[in-house]
Parts: C-alpha cells; structure tokens; sequence
C-alpha cells in the first residue's frame, strides 16, 4: 500500500529527475495532448506515473489546454487557525527572499489563494495575469496541473516545473505546493505554495515550502488555547486508560479514537456525533443510551472538562451496552396505522409504549415538542386497546379545573386517559389530578384504565413532581434529528395524510430535508410538506420547489430577524438562477456580504 511518505519520496524524486531532459518531456506532453489516452493506457515512459494520472484528471475535468480560468471566489474577511498561524510566518519568510523573484502563497484546503507575500513587480504582474491571485481557486479540476491543486490532489508536497504544468500559460511558471494540517486534529487546512519563473527555477523551492508549512503548523500548536489543551489532554488520558471507544466534543473541536471507528460503522458513528453534539456547553456529567441505527444500543457517558471554572467541552466514553434483540412477541408485532418510521431508536421507543399499554403499566413520555408523544399514545392503543375509548385532554388548551372535572369523567366512563402537556398544569391542578389518580383501584372501577402523561423533559430538578411517583415508567421520544434515517417514510407518510399522493420528492430534494435539524421535529416537517403543497400539488419536488428555510442547512437556532434574512437571500439567489451577484444588488447589499450570508447559513445552490 502506498503511503503519504510513499507517495512524498515518489514526487520529489520524479521533480530532480525531470530537469535532467526538458525536450523530451515536452514532446511527451505534446504527444499526450495530441492523443486520446484512456485512464488505464499505460502511457508515455518519459513521464511519471502521478504526472501521467493528474494530466489526466486535467483532461477528465475538461480543462482548457490553451488558457484555462482559476474560479473566482469572493474573500471573506474571516480570521481562521490557519490565518492567523501563516500571517507572521509567511511575513518573516518573505522578509528573508524579499531580493528574489519569488512569492510564498497561502491557499485553504480547496485550493482558493488566500494571500500573497512578496515577489518583484514583475512576477506579480504575471501572477495576476494567470489569475494566481487572493480570491481565485487554483484547483487542478479548474486550472489543470499545478503547484496547488495537484498537491491536494496528491496528498503530498511537490515541485511542478514549468513544461510540467498541463495548460500552456501556467508553463511560464515553476511552482513547490506544500500541505499544511492542523498538528492536533490532523485535518487539512491549506496549501503554502512558492511561485517563480520558470527560469529561476530551483530545487530548494520545495525546501522551502516545506519549512513554511512545518512553521505554520508549530505555530498553530503553539497557539492552541489553553482550553484546547485542557480537552486534549483529558481525550488522550480517556483513550489510554480506557481502552474503548472516546469522543471529545467542544465548540470547535471533534475528535474521534480509532476504537470508535472500528467498532461502529459509519451509520452508527453519525447517529453518535449527533448525539454527542447535544452535549456541547453542558457544565455537568451525565450518561444516556443511544439506540443506533445497527440496533446497538450504546452508553455514552459524558465528563465535561474544565480550566478553572471555564468550560473546554467535554470526553464521551462510549461503551456498547447490547446487540438489542426482540422478544418472539415483538417481533411478531405489526406496523401501527397511524406511525412511520423503521430506524432502531424509534423502533425502541414504539416497542416500549406498546408494551406499557399492554401492561396497563402508567406511562410518562417526555421529549421536545412536535416529536410524536401524541401520535405514539393514540397509536399503541389503537393497536392494543381498541375495544376501550381513550379520552385525550390537552392541559395546554383547557382550565385545569375542567380538565379534572373531564378526566374524572371519563375514568368512571370506564375509558383510558392520556394527558397532553401535563407540564402546563399548576402546582395546585397538579396536586388535583395526583389526588383523582390515586383513587384510581380496582375496587371503584370495574377495568385498571391506562393512564399516560406528556411533558417536556424536566430542565431542573423542581420540575418533577410527587405526580410522577404514580408512574413507573418514563420514556423518552427522540427528536427527529437523531433519526433522520426515517424523514424520507416520514414525507411519503405526512404526503398521503395530506392527500398528496400524486406529489413524490427527487432524490435531491429528499437529501436535502434529511441534511436539516428540523428543530420543530415532526411538526415542523408537517408544516414545511403543507407549504411544499401549495406550490405544487402533484408531480416530482425539487430542491428549488422546497420553502425558503429548507435551503440552508445551519443546526444553530435562527432569530426571527435572521430567518427573514436568510429566506430573502434564497428568494433573490432563485429569481436571478444562482448569480450571487445580481442577487446581492436587488437586496441592496454587496457582494461580500451575501457570500458571507451564503455561508453563514448554510445555504444550498
């Protein structure tokens, strides 16, 4: 297997070796562009094989061999780990060759020019004429062969000389790209590339590109914050002491060991990150069980970590608890008319009310808003209990001397009981239906009812109340982000119910719902399907067709000013089809704004 030093000893020796015989290079590269070589035609001896394999990327990518054009990127005035570690660096490098007709060049990870130091006015005249400038992206699928974009390709540091470059404008040029990653994370966060005429060119300019990267990424470890050190360290003690799978969660920083990777695969992880996210900012430890969508249920437990009394985030230790298995009886047991959805955790959840209504055991289900509670209640006892009525009262919607005077009704009438919102209830009505409940025997009715609550899940520990003491059992219902897997059955399932049974979502449009947060859960879904109805009501839904809102793929929580903005944004960028430009002067705001916008949102074109 080849590896990144492998692939680093095979670049560079092929840049020493390749100035040994210019001419029949050129005629190797003239020969190429004048053929219709295929990816695995074994090619010209004259040139290496990663040469060979990037012209022909070049190639695949319809790049232009005469003069190609770098993609224009507006700059965004952001301050980066990676911009503020390269400023001083590359200052002070550029400093030292500050007499020679080169220029070091910063770039990001996809290949856009950042900033540009040093270099005479001459080069930087012919830099700007060949678009190597800040703002531009100099990836090898736009430009062909580079300095750049073909390190990124590559993985490795390298030294393109001029009549290796694949489009004839860029053969003026010699030019030694060298990767710069992030020392702790180890994710790639740019390019440092040297730039010179073709006739100055020489061997040291890999060197020295090198020696920049390594001098950056000394200094963005140098510059790791105290808080960034502190989490490191307790990650790095989780995985040693440990021996299992650790993640390490703060604001900017997720981090993953190797156990984690081998043990789950790639669904399970996700399912994992996304819970683990839910932990950011929490200041106490607490544990929980994932149910993920291999059937696994894992325990996460959590342990903040703290620099005096500021929060660095936290380490999860993950522990695989069960492969979770049915019961022959569950397993038997049919889709409930009224739910949809098939992932292992909301699976969990449905087999756990079914199981209590079975049981007449009392039941409490809490979770956020919009995420089903109500559907679940309705669902399990239509499904086990249909012979008997269930009264569902809504402590949100009525006087809570009313709802006790109705639910005591309906207990006597021999019906089951679910109370929706029972958070909303006072101290006082509290106490009142603690008090009805606990008359509830077999001696004053004639059948146990079922008895089911709906909250919010408490936020301290006064929220919880003797009430509760009357019933054995919470579950909890998950929101619809840690089971995305079920929003395309959710969409056909809330379409029908809506009587859309003509309207069908692409594949597109239906990997664009389940890239969302949907902070409204189920609910919220329902409401953007309805919109999505109104404007069209049969036929195939694109991306274009969904709201505003389902446009940007932001997981923060937006102001209402905010929102307004972003959904303008998406109106302008769809009635001037995608130009940023035209958009950004009909909103009466400038190009760098909107781009600024684009991203912040995380707006899908």
């Amino acid at each position: 297997m080849t590896t990144p030093d492998d692939r680093e000893t095979e670049v560079g020796e092929f840049s020493r070796s390749s100035s040994q015989d210019h001419t029949s290079l050129r005629e190797a590269r003239e020969a190429f562009h004048s053929a219709d070589q295929a990816a695995d035609d074994p090619g010209d001896r004259r040139v290496r094989n990663w040469l060979r394999v990037s012209w022909l990327r070049s190639r695949a990518a319809k790049v232009d061999v005469d003069r190609p054009s770098a993609g224009y990127v507006e700059p965004l005035p952001v301050d980066t780990v990676l911009t503020r570690a390269a400023r001083p660096v590359l200052s002070a490098l550029s400093a030292e060759i500050e007499n020679e007709p080169v220029s070091l060049i910063l770039t990001d990870a996809k290949g856009t020019v950042l900033s540009r130091y040093g270099g005479d006015r001459g080069l930087l005249t012919a830099l700007d004429r060949v678009d190597l400038a800040p703002g531009f992206r100099y990836a090898e699928s736009q430009v062909g062969t580079n300095g750049i974009g073909t390190a990124l390709e590559v993985g490795a540091p390298l030294l393109i000389r001029g009549d290796e470059h694949y489009s004839g404008h860029l053969r003026l040029f010699s030019c030694a790209g060298a990767l710069v990653t992030h020392p702790i994370t180890g994710t790639l966060l740019g390019v440092v590339d040297l730039t010179t005429k073709t006739e100055n060119t020489n061997s040291l300019l890999l060197s020295f590109a090198k020696l920049a990267a390594t001098r950056i990424r000394e200094r963005i470890l140098e510059e790791a914050n105290e808080l960034d050190r502190a989490l490191l360290h307790d990650y790095h003690a989780a995985c040693q002491h440990s021996g299992r799978p650790v993640i390490a969660v703060g604001d900017e920083v997720l981090m993953m060991n190797a156990q984690t990777q081998q043990q789950f695969d790639s669904r399970d992880q996700a399912a994992i990150i996304d819970r683990t996210r839910d932990a950011r900012g929490r200041a106490e430890p607490f544990t929980m069980l994932a149910d993920l969508p291999s059937g696994i249920t894992a325990r996460l437990s959590y342990q903040p970590t703290f620099v005096e009394d500021r929060l660095a985030g936290g380490v999860v230790r993950i522990k695989e608890q069960l492969a979770r298995t049915r019961s022959p009886r569950a397993a038997k047991q049919p889709a409930l008319r009224a739910l949809a959805g098939r992932s292992a955790q909301w699976q969990h959840t449905v087999h756990g009310v079914v199981e209590a209504c079975r049981r007449r055991e009392w039941l409490v289900l809490d979770g956020e808003p919009g995420v089903g509670k109500t559907a679940l209640i309705r669902a399990a006892h239509e499904h086990v209990r249909s012979d008997r009525g269930l009264a569902v009262l809504d402590a949100a919607a009525v006087d809570g001397g009313e709802l006790l005077e109705q639910a005591s009704a309906a207990l006597e009438g021999g019906s089951d009981l679910a109370v929706l919102h029972a958070h909303a209830l006072d101290d006082d009505d509290l106490a009142g239906l603690g008090q009805l409940l606990q008359t509830v025997t077999p001696d004053t009715l004639p059948d146990d009812p079922w008895v089911a609550l709906t909250m919010q899940p408490p936020q301290e520990e006064s929220d919880t109340h003797s009430l509760l003491r009357l019933f054995p059992k919470t579950l909890s219902v998950p929101p619809l982000r840690h089971h995305l897997e079920d929003v395309p059955e959710l969409v056909r399932f809330l379409l029908d119910a809506a009587g859309a049974t003509d309207l069908t979502l692409s594949p597109a449009a239906a990997n664009q719902l389940m890239r969302l947060s949907w902070q409204g859960n189920v609910t919220h879904l329902r409401s953007v399907l309805e919109e999505t109805c109104r404007r069209r009501r049969s036929g195939t839904v694109e991306i274009g067709d969904l709201p505003a809102e389902c446009r940007a793929t932001t997981r923060r929580n937006l102001t209402r000013l905010e929102s307004l903005e972003r959904d303008a944004i998406v109106d302008a960028l769809a009635l001037h089809g995608g130009d940023k430009a035209a958009a950004a002067k009909a909103l009466g705001m400038s190009r760098a704004t909107i781009y600024r916008k684009i991203r912040e949102f995380g707006i899908t074109l």
